[in-house]
């Protein structure tokens, strides 16, 4: 229970911020004292600081403000993105304290990119013999392009896990083990506990790049499936009379939203980056907003399917998907409204993800940090 109790406090100062004692106390329903000994134990452990307000907000002694000592108590987190590789340094609290990155090549695999992840890592500033890395996280694109269009569907599994353990044994950066999760899915995360979707718990976040994938969660819950390998929404087929997908199939979702659909709607030459086209659209160009709305429409028609499988309460939209959805949300909403079950529809809320770029990054710390938060005393004694 003490150990449940520690994870609580910490937990909620993690996500929330500094926090005051009193509302440790109403928050989580635990007595004065109880949070007083669980924040004295935090602190002597190195993983929070007790300080008094900065400001009096009434008469008396003020309630202690407890915060996550964000400069010395970190994770690694990683990902592996369609064109570049990233590595972070994410402070408890979710403050990302610096990042590194490095072109993908195409046709790298995740575990020819081990070598130069840990190259990332080791040079970012671990702080000194007096900080804690709490563990490692790496978010993996599910799907790659060669040059002749094949796709390649995979993602994360405990190999590639396995090798950023090999590469990072030694120094404060590789003491503890890393873990691997697919991209979507750690996003999905992150905006359920940091970004748009925070507290709610029940939503479906789409992830675009090369292909379109989805994290979804139920009753606060990831949908992992068999091997982790669920969520691959960008082959749900829904024209089959429609272009022969990169995966063999006919007329997959990802055909119709994904960026080459973006690009092949507005007729860009080779090379063209899709954020020029929503840029040119966003601009008044005629054809840049026939290929938004275009591929908007088919957005909302995919989405109203999954809305009537999994009646989230939320829908999140986030990699090139967020700019899409914010080009063309009035057309997404439309083919919804005249698709979803009205059970699926009337309470639902579309939003473009709050964390951008980096949602893959703060996801994977959430993920590193999970171990330090179910059990911090002994987390922070196996440093």
């Amino acid at each position: 229970m003490r150990r449940q109790n520690l994870g609580a406090v910490l937990r909620y100062v993690h996500v929330h911020g500094p926090t005051s004692r009193a509302e440790l106390t109403s928050r989580l329903g635990l007595n004065r004292s109880t949070i007083r000994a669980l924040a004295a134990d935090l602190a002597t452990a190195g993983l929070v600081t007790e300080e008094a307000p900065t400001t009096a907000r009434r008469a008396g002694r003020p309630s202690l403000v407890v915060s996550p000592r964000s400069e010395l108590v970190y994770a690694n987190a990683l990902s592996i993105e369609p064109s570049r590789l990233r590595a972070a340094r994410v402070g408890l609290g979710g403050r990302i304290l610096e990042i590194r990155e490095a072109p993908r090549p195409r046709g790298m695999s995740p575990a020819d990119a081990v070598t130069e992840l840990a190259a990332l890592v080791r040079d970012m500033d671990t702080g000194g013999d007096d900080t804690l890395c709490a563990g490692g996280a790496v978010a993996v694109a599910d799907t790659t392009r060669d040059d002749d269009g094949t796709l390649h569907v995979g993602g994360a599994d405990d190999t590639l896990a396995a090798a950023l353990d090999a590469e990072l044994t030694t120094g404060a950066a590789g003491r503890r083990g890393f873990v691997a999760g697919d991209m979507a899915d750690i996003a999905a995360l992150a905006e359920h506990t940091r970004g748009v979707a925070a507290g709610i718990d029940d939503l479906v976040y789409l992830h675009g790049d090369t292909g379109v994938s989805a994290g979804i969660v139920t009753g606060g819950r990831l949908v992992t499936g068999h091997g982790g390998a669920s969520g691959k929404v960008g082959h749900m087929v829904v024209n089959p009379d429609g272009l022969r997908c990169g995966c063999g199939s006919r007329g997959c979702w990802e055909t119709e939203v994904g960026t080459q659909a973006l690009l092949r709607r507005a007729g860009a030459p080779p090379g063209t980056h899709p954020v020029a086209v929503l840029r040119a659209a966003a601009m008044g160009d005629a054809a840049a907003r026939d290929a938004l709305r275009g591929v908007a429409d088919w957005l909302g028609f995919g989405v109203a399917n999954l809305v009537n499988v999994f009646n989230p309460d939320i829908v999140v939209f986030g990699g090139t998907l967020r700019e899409v959805y914010a080009g063309g949300a009035q057309t997404v909403r439309r083919r919804l409204d005249s698709m979803a079950l009205p059970a699926s529809r009337e309470h639902l809320h579309l939003r473009a993800g709050a964390l951008g770029a980096d949602a893959a990054l703060v996801g994977a710390a959430e993920l590193a940090f999970g171990a330090l938060l179910s059990d911090p005393l002994n987390g922070a004694a196996g440093q």
